[in-house]
């Protein structure tokens, strides 16, 4: 296997953990900003005000976008992968 196409192989497979990890991070962000938000305003410095609901929205983000990360994934196993495997 040839440089070029290794690195062109694993720059794919990076983009597509960025594309997987996406969502769940983007909802992360937000709900902490907002709990951080509302945490501050009441003056309420609870550990588990911040936790919970961000493992709940990750969660929810998850059970959705689950067939996105799954199509996503043999997408690329099948299209990218196997045929490097299979020529050589």
């Amino acid at each position: 296997m040839e440089q070029a196409v290794f690195f062109d192989t694993l720059r794919q497979g990076l983009w597509i953990a960025v594309l997987i990890a996406a969502p769940m991070l983007a909802v992360a962000l937000v709900t902490g900003v907002v709990i951080g938000l509302l945490q501050a305003l009441t003056s309420v410095q609870e550990m588990t005000l911040t936790f919970v609901p961000k493992v709940g929205a990750m969660l929810a983000v998850f059970w959705v976008s689950m067939s996105f990360m799954s199509e996503t994934l043999v997408a690329f196993f099948a299209d990218g992968i196997v045929p490097l495997i299979a020529g050589g």
